[in-house]
């Protein structure tokens, strides 16, 4: 039976038990298996693109009977920002309903007993009396930037929403909001803005003029959460929430793109030179979730903006020598 109240006492995941992270090489998914680990995880599953196609149902029906995962974390997807979404709005709708479809299908077909399917704030109207609550989903037009992935998103949450209905799945969906951290994506043609624009500071410090170009006005105001700090909330909602509906999970606080860019800026090249593009979209207004429903149920996030920004610059150089010594070594 299922809970309806869609809280439950805190019930520890078995550690032992196998564990399949969908999407692991990702942002989320790599950070999802690191935090496993760090719990204790012994049996936690993974699959590379080659080794499984998540669009494939009858390769991935094949692949949860042979290992009979007991939980799921569904974080895989095709990801980007306002470009990627504006230049490959195919591939953002087929690959995403593909890919929920699968996975919760096998999920159900092999008896998972609990399966944590992640979303993504863009889920709600463009227009949403901020900060944004669960129940404003489906209220209004989307922001057009992103709608292909949007409605992708919003399909997982439905289909978690009917396997629970039609066969007492204890099929879950969180929302997170914007989110950056290490493994993130610093590829300018497909990154989404934290990692863009470390990407534009980082390289406007081998440029004589400095100058770094951002999108928009900088008046857009955004929310953003570590991804460590996602990690923890969605093992916490696993061991702790068992609703129907949706939970968002954010920071409660939100800042301009303006503000966000001089903090970057601060970071990684104080001299740096910013030039506004009015002439591209801000996006959504404003998108501030509303995480009261995960606060009541005692989760907190712990890493603040400076500090994760600060860490995730730091990967990044750590990354881009790696790539430089190994270039090094490639030219010989």
């Amino acid at each position: 039976m299922q809970t309806t109240s869609g809280t439950e006492p805190s019930s520890a995941v078995d550690r032992h038990s196998p564990v399949y992270v969908a999407g692991h090489r990702g942002l989320v998914g790599s950070a999802i298996v690191r935090h496993l680990e760090s719990e204790g995880f012994t049996n936690i599953l993974t699959a590379t693109r080659d080794e499984l196609d998540l669009r494939n149902q009858s390769d991935v029906s094949a692949w949860f009977d042979e290992h009979r995962p007991r939980y799921v974390f569904l974080v895989a997807g095709t990801v980007g920002g306002i470009l990627a979404n504006s230049t490959r709005p195919a591939e953002f709708i087929y690959d995403n309903m593909m890919i929920h479809g699968t996975v919760v299908h096998s999920a159900y077909e092999t008896g998972v007993e609990k399966l944590l399917y992640l979303g993504s704030s863009c889920i709600y109207p463009r227009d949403a009396t901020q900060p944004i609550t669960e129940e404003q989903l489906l209220t209004g037009p989307l922001e057009e930037t992103n709608e292909w992935y949007a409605i992708a998103k919003i399909a997982g949450i439905k289909l978690c929403q009917a396997y629970r209905r039609q066969y007492g799945c204890n099929f879950i969906s969180a929302m997170p909001t914007n989110l950056y951290g290490p493994g993130d994506n610093f590829d300018l043609t497909s990154s989404h803005v934290i990692p863009a624009l470390m990407r534009k500071f980082h390289d406007s410090r081998s440029t004589t003029t400095g100058e770094v170009e951002v999108w928009g006005t900088g008046s857009a105001m955004r929310e953003f959460l570590h991804v460590d700090d996602l990690a923890s909330a969605c093992l916490f909602l696993l061991e702790n929430y068992s609703g129907d509906s949706h939970i968002n999970v954010g920071t409660g606080d939100d800042l301009s793109i303006k503000e966000l860019a001089e903090t970057i800026q601060s970071i990684v090249h104080p001299e740096a030179v910013i030039n506004w593009d009015t002439s591209k979209p801000d996006g959504t207004p404003r998108k501030l979730l509303d995480i009261s429903r995960l606060r009541a149920l005692g989760w907190e996030p712990s890493v603040t903006l400076r500090d994760g920004l600060q860490s995730t610059y730091e990967w990044f150089l750590s990354t881009e020598s790696a790539g430089e010594e190994l270039r090094g070594i490639g030219s010989h």
